[in-house]
């Protein structure tokens, strides 16, 4: 994979850091974003310390070009804060399509020279229908997976190709989410969906 490069600015002015955090307290910033982007990795160190106070840390990787604002673990908090990136409870089948994108998307840089992985709706469906139990009415599951695949677009791990809608890019802040040690348990992980999906 070809490492990303950014240039960050030659100083650090007055106007960067209120753009950055503003910028992360909305969401994710990604690297194609020119106009937040370049505020967010020159006032990087300026950010940490700023959200710093509301309990919060800055995770950047510019390599794979993404940044967003994280809840500090609690331990490591000196004082009782509410948390201001609440967690989020996933659905069973939203959790395994999560498990079985960043698996694919680890196959995918090992084997591939591009940098962006893209799945069709049709690939994203087949993917979950592997572990789904057997049923006659496959318009159903067809639906199930639908509402998946719309539930990860909108948690921002998968993004909709303009003017294609049946192409999904899989975005890589899914590698932050689903670290390694967890991707290689995932053989275990998928034997207790399919426990799961049996028992249903």
């Amino acid at each position: 994979m070809t490492e990303r490069t950014t240039t960050p600015p030659a100083a650090v002015t007055a106007d960067l850091l209120p753009l950055a955090v503003t910028a992360l307290l909305k969401g994710v910033v990604y690297a194609d974003d020119a106009a937040r982007w370049p505020a967010v990795v020159g006032a990087a160190a300026q950010v940490r310390d700023y959200v710093a106070v509301l309990g919060l840390d800055l995770f950047l990787d510019e390599t794979e070009g993404y940044a967003f604002l994280r809840s500090k673990p609690e331990d490591d908090l000196d004082v009782d804060l509410p948390r201001l990136v609440p967690r989020r409870a996933l659905t069973f089948h939203v959790s395994l399509l999560l498990a079985l994108l960043r698996r694919r998307l680890a196959e995918f840089d090992a084997t591939s020279t591009e940098t962006r992985l893209v799945l069709s709706r049709d690939q994203l469906v087949a993917m979950l229908q592997v572990f789904q139990p057997p049923s006659s009415n496959e318009a159903r599951l067809v639906d199930q997976a639908t509402a998946t695949i719309k539930k990860v677009v909108d948690l921002g791990f998968l993004r909709r190709l303009r003017g294609e809608e049946e192409q999904y890019e899989v975005m890589r802040i899914l590698r932050a989410f689903v670290d390694a040690q967890w991707l290689g348990e995932l053989d275990a992980h998928l034997a207790r969906y399919r426990e799961s999906m049996e028992e249903r």
